[in-house]
């Protein structure tokens, strides 16, 4: 089994930032990196905030946000993301095309050693380890938004990924804190599986009428314990990626997945929740990426 001194982030947006975030926080040197610098920025004021209302919450030291940042470099270079790392995290757009073109690039540019982890909540991580000649190195590793706050990451185990990069992969999630359970290469996983079906109705609920938004998230708030409603997860999620990942598990899966009319409607329209400032609910302030 390699050792794990340094990990490449690729995407530096709510997903990747907190992958950074956690990461550095388990002792690992991070480099972020984005196509946008500006984004690279925006991360990095993310991983500020978060480690505030950690410090503030007694579950850092204070000064330790120092020192996690100062083990973070920013880039928006790729050769210097892939430059001596151990592990590459990729948290990108949950695009299929967009990710085996990463992978691509990566598997050439990254050195042999180096194990290739994709962020994907429902793309196949067999399909996205095709695009490489080191299939054997590539798993999926699905964190839970917020990364920094949610305990849990499925570790998907692509048809070629093998038991070294597997347990790599259980080492790495653990120095971050995180729990994980395991799943096979199939569409959606274990809990998009799930996930995308509950909202999915939530939405059809909403669109035939039969109870309001708040009553809607009120139950399952009441009735399932559950935290969050599942429009307000829509909202918090992205109506974009929960229109995404219904789409892609309709067309890989079943018809039970089609996507809610009410869902396009408001995706179309280009609200896409609290990013945007308006889902299915309205929101003060408009957080952009």
């Amino acid at each position: 089994m390699i050792h794990i001194k340094k990990i490449g982030v690729v995407g530096a947006g709510i997903m990747g930032s907190g992958i950074a975030q956690v990461a550095s926080l388990g002792g690992f040197q991070v480099v972020m990196h984005d196509l946008d610098s500006t984004i690279v920025e925006k991360g990095f004021d993310s991983i500020k905030k978060s480690l505030s209302i950690m410090m503030k919450k007694g579950k850092i030291d204070p000064g330790q946000d120092r020192k996690i940042l100062s083990n973070i470099a920013g880039t928006s270079h790729i050769e210097e993301v892939v430059e001596g790392v151990d592990l590459i995290i990729e948290a990108i757009p949950e695009n299929k095309e967009l990710k085996t073109a990463l992978f691509h690039e990566l598997d050439i540019k990254s050195p042999q050693h180096t194990i290739l982890a994709t962020n994907t909540s429902s793309i196949s991580i067999s399909a996205i380890a095709a695009a490489t000649k080191r299939p054997s190195k590539c798993v999926g590793m699905h964190f839970a938004n917020p990364v920094p706050v949610m305990p849990g990451v499925e570790l998907i185990r692509g048809i070629d990924t093998d038991d070294d990069t597997v347990e790599v992969a259980k080492y790495v999630l653990k120095r971050m804190g995180k729990e994980f359970y395991v799943s096979l290469d199939f569409p959606g996983f274990l809990g998009n599986r799930l996930l995308m079906l509950f909202i999915n109705e939530a939405f059809n609920i909403l669109w035939q009428g039969i109870g309001n938004r708040e009553d809607i998230d009120r139950n399952c708030r009441l009735a399932f314990r559950h935290p969050m409603g599942p429009l307000e997860l829509a909202d918090f999620i992205g109506l974009d990626t929960v229109l995404s990942i219904s789409d892609y598990l309709f067309n890989e899966i079943s018809e039970k997945y089609r996507p809610s009319p009410l869902l396009k409607q408001l995706v179309t329209a280009g609200h896409l929740g609290r990013k945007t400032g308006r889902g299915v609910y309205e929101y003060e302030t408009t957080n952009t990426k």
